[in-house]
């Protein structure tokens, strides 16, 4: 399996992924707010992007911020086990 070009990162409100855009913005790490992909079960319809190499940073920054998030992988199930 190849890497994927970016990790994403998806979101139960619209707050918590724009919140999370101003977060990742103010650390200076890039991130690009997208669609949220088909089948991530995210609780709204946006989802944030970031390179593979930022993701480490982007969720610790997120987490000390006290935004709610979940890392989505293509090959994750859709509901938590």
């Amino acid at each position: 399996m190849t890497e994927p070009l970016y990790r994403t990162f998806v979101f139960d409100t619209t707050t918590a992924a724009l919140w999370a855009e101003e977060v990742a913005r103010e650390a200076r790490i890039p991130a690009e707010v997208v669609p949220a992909p088909a089948g991530s079960r995210a609780g709204c319809d946006l989802a944030l992007i970031t390179l593979p190499e930022r993701a480490a940073r982007l969720a610790e920054v997120l987490e000390a911020a006290g935004v709610t998030f979940r890392v989505w992988h293509a090959d994750t199930p859709a509901e938590p086990q």
